[in-house]
C-alpha cells in the first residue's frame, strides 16, 4: 500500500488563517485540524480518472462505478492502464456505469497521456498552477473546478482556490452570515486575505456544511467535495 502523507504547510496555513481572519479560527477551533492525505504515488492518470468518475456524482454511487471500472482488468485490483482503457470496448466501459461523455472523457485522457500531452508527477511538480490548469483542461471532460481539486487533493498545491465550487462558496454564505452565495468573482475578491492557504481555508468551506448550527442554512447538493475523494462536477 503506498504510504500517505499529510498536506504540506498544515501548521503555517493554521497560523495565517488564524490571524488574517477571526471568523475562520473559530471554525478551526470547532473542527480541528485539516485531515487531507496526499498518496505520492498516484499517478495524474489514475487521479484524473478518478475524478471524472465522480463528476456530478455522490460518493458512494461514483465509488461503485469505480470499483466496477477497476474491475475490468485482468485480476480486478490493478487501476486500468492507458493502453489497457484503449483496448476495452465501449460497451465494456459503459457497463461499469459510466455514462456516454464521462466514457469519451476517459478515452480521450488515455490517448493524451500515451501521447505524452499530460505531465507526469515529475513534471507536474516543476509547472506553475496556471499552467496545470491549461494543460489539464485541454483534456475532454476536465474543466476548471476537476483541476483544482487535483491542485489540491493530488499534488498537495497550498493556494487553490476552487471559486466554482458550490460547497466552499455556499460554506463561504453561511459562516459569514451573507445572503447570497457570493459569484466567483465574489469570492476571490473577498478571500485574498487567505492566501498563501487558500486551499487549507476552502476545505474548512467544505467542513461548515457539515456542521450541525449551520445546516439550517445549507443544503448540499451533488457537484461539492466535502471529502478527500468526492471528485465531481466540471466546470
Amino acid at each position: 500500500m503506498a504510504k500517505e502523507n499529510s498536506f504540506p504547510k498544515k501548521l503555517a496555513a493554521t497560523k495565517h488563517l488564524s490571524k488574517v481572519d477571526v471568523q475562520l479560527r473559530t471554525l478551526m477551533k470547532e473542527v480541528g485540524p485539516v485531515t487531507i492525505t496526499l498518496d505520492p504515488r498516484e499517478s495524474i492518470f489514475k487521479s484524473l480518472t478518478s475524478a471524472i468518475v465522480y463528476q456530478q456524482l455522490h460518493g458512494k454511487a461514483a465509488a461503485t462505478i469505480l470499483k466496477r471500472f477497476v474491475e475490468l482488468t485482468a485480476n480486478g485490483k490493478a487501476f486500468p492502464s492507458p493502453p489497457a482503457i484503449l483496448n476495452f470496448s465501449d460497451e465494456e466501459l459503459r457497463s461499469c456505469g459510466l455514462s456516454r461523455a464521462k466514457m469519451l472523457a476517459i478515452q480521450d485522457l488515455a490517448r493524451k497521456v500515451i501521447e505524452g500531452k499530460v505531465p507526469t508527477r515529475a513534471q507536474a511538480a516543476k509547472m506553475t498552477d496556471e499552467a496545470l490548469i491549461g494543460v489539464l483542461t485541454e483534456v475532454k471532460g476536465v474543466g476548471d473546478w476537476t483541476a483544482h481539486m487535483f491542485l489540491i487533493f493530488t499534488l498537495g498545491r497550498t493556494d487553490v482556490l476552487p471559486i466554482g465550487d458550490y460547497g466552499v462558496r455556499k460554506g463561504f454564505q453561511a459562516l459569514y452570515g451573507k445572503k447570497e452565495m457570493p459569484t466567483p468573482k465574489e469570492l476571490h475578491a473577498l478571500t485574498k486575505h487567505w492566501s498563501p492557504y487558500r486551499s487549507v481555508a476552502s476545505w474548512y468551506m467544505w467542513r461548515v456544511l457539515e456542521m450541525d448550527q449551520y445546516k439550517s442554512k445549507v443544503k448540499t447538493k451533488a457537484g461539492s467535495k466535502p471529502k478527500r475523494r468526492a471528485k465531481k462536477k466540471s466546470i
